[in-house]
């Protein structure tokens, strides 16, 4: 069974009946934000079902729409977190990601700066790495990006996104071998992106992530994983209570190929690993379980079909 991201946004008029509806259809929900009176579901669903939901939510004045980056967590990468490399667009980028329904974190490089000296340590290249996508926000000069850049993207396994102040065409002729996706005419600039055109650049920068993640859903679709991240995420919400003590924005995030727990892993890694999905299948069987870079959280794979031969 395939799940298809989308978002539910409704008032709390008989909301629990929305949350029930969507549970018995299969769904899970990813995440749930209150704004008001207002409140916005993302929710991970069969395909087949979305058309049910729509007409079941219609007389509740609720929307149902479609969301790409529901269930996806995406790295925005800038070379350090001075003010001169820390332009609006950044946050921007960042902000327009949530807003699509996507978990991003920014990551500004300790010694990202300057076309002599720029490097990536090995901690911030793994802590890209675990994530589904890394957008790079450079700055304005060609040649800066045609020198920074090559030792940025060495050892990350994630697809790459590039944007940058120079065209499309430049980026596309400075990057050798080319990323997953170019934006131009998105560097450093000192006002907020709040004119039509910079709004249609950030659309472009989210047309570019919808290929990336869509492509990346079609391979794992091809080879099943043995358990769908949302179910994990709700076994977790279940099993443990501790969760909720978390008081970060998304205690679990969710991720196509996993989850990114915000426990401590000395803790609770095994406890997680002896959770039980179905019969006498637990975690630890068809996921690895491992250490996050982030802080001491539990960052957990799960395996293909094709690896464990089971589904789950």
């Amino acid at each position: 069974m395939i799940l298809v991201p989308v978002t539910y946004k409704g008032g709390v008029y008989r909301l629990d009946e929305i949350i029930d509806y969507i549970e018995d259809l299969g769904g899970y929900i990813v995440q749930r934000h209150n704004i008001a009176s207002e409140v916005v579901l993302q929710v991970l669903m069969p395909k087949e079902d979305i058309r049910h939901l729509i007409t079941f939510s219609r007389p509740l004045g609720g929307e149902v729409i479609e969301s790409p980056l529901v269930g996806t967590e995406i790295a925005v990468v800038i070379p350090s977190l001075e003010i001169h490399h820390l332009p609006h667009s950044a946050c921007d980028v960042a902000e327009y990601l949530r807003s699509h329904g996507s978990k991003s974190n920014m990551l500004g490089m300790a010694r990202g700066f300057g076309k002599r000296i720029a490097q990536m340590n090995d901690e911030e290249r793994d802590l890209i790495n675990e994530h589904d996508l890394a957008i790079f926000v450079l700055g304005n000069f060609a040649s800066c990006i045609e020198k920074k850049f090559p030792k940025f993207r060495y050892g990350l396994t994630v697809p790459v996104i590039l944007t940058g102040g120079p065209d499309r065409e430049v980026l596309v002729k400075q990057t050798d071998p080319p990323v997953a996706g170019y934006v131009g005419g998105l560097g450093r600039f000192m006002h907020r992106t709040q004119t039509e055109a910079d709004i249609h650049r950030l659309d472009m920068v989210i047309d570019e992530v919808k290929k990336v993640i869509e492509a990346r859903r079609q391979e794992i679709a091809n080879d099943p994983l043995s358990v769908s991240p949302a179910r994990l995420q709700a076994l977790i919400k279940q099993e443990l209570p501790e969760i909720e003590e978390v008081y970060s924005p998304s205690p679990i995030a969710v991720q196509l190929n996993g989850l990114r727990v915000k426990l401590s892993y000395p803790t609770y890694a095994q406890k997680v690993r002896d959770l039980v999905i179905e019969d006498e299948v637990k975690v630890g069987d068809v996921a690895d379980v491992l250490p996050s870079r982030m802080r001491d959280y539990i960052l957990i794979r799960i395996k293909p079909l094709s690896e464990t031969n089971i589904v789950v």
